[in-house]
């Protein structure tokens, strides 16, 4: 076995790589940016080298770069994990001329169906059922144009080297397309150094179906079944799940065959991924190859009890796969929500900073479920703007669907992040609706159920009474630490501007009793509370919960899953008071142009007096590899320009004002 393996990544999967090396006995080397320096992956690593600056362009996509460091350090063989160079096919070929090994596919399968148009020809070639579109390159934009309307709006522009939901736009109709085939070709350029761009029809509510492929060097390939991977936004992978709510086991069986026999046309050995687009009549066409790792994996490990990334160290290494498709099979559900450091209060926008404070949930068996958490940082950690903004991946698994369900939500509510915007509320918030745990899902899900975007969720009468015990514990916990007991037992909670009044008691046990006014009662234990502390843990009427407190002027912040309130515990006399107080006005900014995001500003494509119209393009700023196109949202004439191109801006920075 190799005795020193190069990781070609960074964040949580150098993290992933590093952990089963380590339970293999392999020594690892960690490449890093002058921005990951002091990352989890460098200090976990037994060696690290120094790529270059920031910019992935400068450093992770160098294969210069981490040749040099494969020489440097006697390694033996490169992970690339997913992303950067794990779908270069030259990569693959310099790193065995130079007698080192790919943990991969070979280049030959990597060309075959790792370019996108190059896969769709093979696929169709093959016998495999292919999304209508077109799979030849296309140079300009009147091009682009003339074929969507041949093949038929909705389309869809991808990138030929696209991956990550990077370099992906919708097109309804002339404007969207020649406006979006621009966009994409810029992206595609940044993110992935390939501006070429195809076409493909979209499918009218689809859902997003991947086989598992596991291949070595001797021919031999098996499935580890599907993921369900429709909950996306931005066509970026939000939630995953495995198996999917809607195969039965014909379908599944016919899905996992065609994904054998397309790995087995090209000798695919490796992991890979076969990616489906299904119709809720479960019917299935091929979309692409991911000859890669991908994010998505762990619950395809959690259902099958199979380390994919041991596997293909060990494929790389020559071993013949230990095991044949009869050996596998489904054990319980797995479901992983992708944490992100993006503010879904502000339409998901990136939230650039530091992690002043993270709490992970405990890992491992927690009774119903079990809780595994992939993340690449700490607290303290930066979270830079050249990267994707993934902070972790929960995982939790159960023997059944609502079973792993009930442990996300929980495990949701035991994660605990401060210093940046994150969407931990908006994963809440989807385990908790129905449609979602009934299984009928489509990619276009959260533009269906969260149409405005996201604003939080009113809590349920469930949630109402979590709050109010949470907030009358934490008061009294307060006045007794501060020696100044009230002894009052009945108070009015003030849940935003909504009165619940609330009478207070204990039992012999010393829990707290609580009488609501409305009706009904509740017993409140096993509190894990003190000031400073900012996850309220107990339990009520037998269930347990954990919701996010933080001390404000004249009360708290208390939020649970995707409910947050400002909670003020008050005598019914101030509480009166209180209710009249009138509404703070907020402030007019319908005549400027904000920044949603910190980013450098990519274009501002308008001038000092210049007459705009509503929906024109106004700035363009860049942050993560994603571009943002901001739009005037009225007619007007331009007052002032505040910033230009290369300029560095904050969330919330004005850019454009009309007069």
């Amino acid at each position: 076995m190799f005795k020193k393996i190069l990781i070609a990544n960074r964040g949580e999967i150098a993290v992933r790589i590093i952990k089963t090396c380590r339970k293999m006995g392999i020594r690892t080397v960690q490449v890093y940016s002058e921005a990951d320096a002091g990352s989890l992956a460098v200090e976990m690593a037994d060696e690290s080298v120094l790529i270059g600056p920031a910019p992935a362009n400068q450093s992770y996509l160098l294969a210069d770069k981490i040749l040099d460091a494969v020489k440097q350090t006697g390694a033996e063989a490169v992970h690339p994990g997913f992303g950067f160079l794990s779908e270069n096919a030259g990569f693959a070929r310099r790193l065995k001329a130079e007698g080192i090994a790919f943990i991969g596919p070979n280049p030959e399968a990597i060309d075959a169906m790792g370019d996108k148009i190059t896969s769709k020809k093979f696929a169709a070639e093959a016998g495999v059922s292919t999304v209508p579109g077109h799979m030849g390159l296309i140079e300009s934009t009147e091009e682009a144009v003339k074929i969507a309307r041949e093949i038929g709006y909705p389309v869809m522009i991808k990138a030929s080297a696209g991956g990550g939901g990077k370099g992906i736009r919708v097109a309804h109709g002339d404007d969207d397309m020649a406006e979006g085939f621009a966009a994409v070709k810029a992206e595609a350029l940044n993110a992935f150094g390939d501006d070429r761009v195809f076409l493909e029809k979209f499918i009218i509510d689809p859902r997003h179906i991947e086989i598992q492929v596991l291949g070595d060097k001797h021919g031999n390939v098996v499935h580890l079944f599907e993921r369900e991977c429709s909950i996306q936004r931005r066509n970026q992978k939000v939630i995953e799940e495995a198996p999917s709510p809607l195969l039965d086991e014909a379908t599944r069986m016919a899905m996992g065959a065609q994904a054998v026999a397309l790995a087995q046309a090209v000798n695919y050995d490796s992991a890979g991924t076969v990616e489906f687009v299904a119709g809720q009549d479960k019917s299935f066409f091929f979309l692409e190859m991911n000859t890669r790792l991908q994010v998505e994996h762990p619950v395809t490990e959690l259902i099958t009890g199979v380390d994919l990334v041991e596997q293909m160290i060990r494929s790389a290494w020559g071993e013949k796969l230990a095991f044949e498709q009869k050996d596998l099979a489904i054990n319980g559900w797995a479901i992983e929500s992708r944490i992100y450091a993006e503010d879904p209060y502000r339409g998901f926008l990136p939230s650039i900073g530091r992690l002043v404070r993270y709490e992970q949930p405990e890992e491992g068996d927690q009774g119903d479920y079990t809780v595994r958490n992939d993340s690449g940082v700490r607290e303290g950690d930066e979270i830079s703007m050249f990267y994707d903004p993934m902070i972790a991946k929960l995982c939790a698994w159960g023997e059944t669907r609502d079973a792993a369900l009930d442990g996300m939500a929980r495990a949701l509510e035991n994660t605990h992040l401060s210093g940046l915007g994150h969407n931990v509320p908006f994963l809440a918030a989807v385990m908790d609706q129905p449609r979602f745990r009934s299984g009928q899902l489509s990619t276009s899900y959260i533009k269906d159920e969260f149409p405005d975007g996201f604003h939080g969720l009113t809590p349920s009468p469930s949630q109402v009474h979590i709050i109010v015990a949470a907030a009358v514990a934490m008061n009294e916990i307060i006045a007794e630490q501060d020696g100044d007991p009230s002894d009052r037992t009945d108070w009015v909670v003030l849940i935003d501007k909504t009165p619940h009044g609330v009478t207070l008691s204990y039992d012999e046990d010393e829990a707290l009793l609580l009488s609501f006014t409305g009706g009904g009662h509740a017993r409140l234990s096993d509190i894990d509370w003190r000031p400073g502390l900012a996850q309220f843990q107990a339990v009520l009427d037998g269930e347990p919960f954990t919701a996010e407190v933080g001390r404000v002027a004249d009360g708290f912040s208390i939020r649970h899953r995707a409910a947050r309130a400002r909670v003020r515990v008050l005598r019914p006399r101030l509480a009166d008071l209180y209710a009249r107080l009138p509404e703070k006005q907020a402030a007019d900014t319908s005549k400027q142009i904000l920044s949603p995001m910190p980013g450098l500003v990519v274009a501002i494509p308008v001038t000092v007096g210049q007459e705009v119209k509503s929906g024109e393009t106004v700035a363009i700023i860049e942050a993560m590899k994603m571009q943002n196109i901001l739009k005037a949202e009225r007619d007007g004439v331009v007052k002032a320009v505040s910033a230009k191109a290369g300029d560095p801006v904050a969330a919330d920075d004005v850019l454009v004002e009309f007069g």
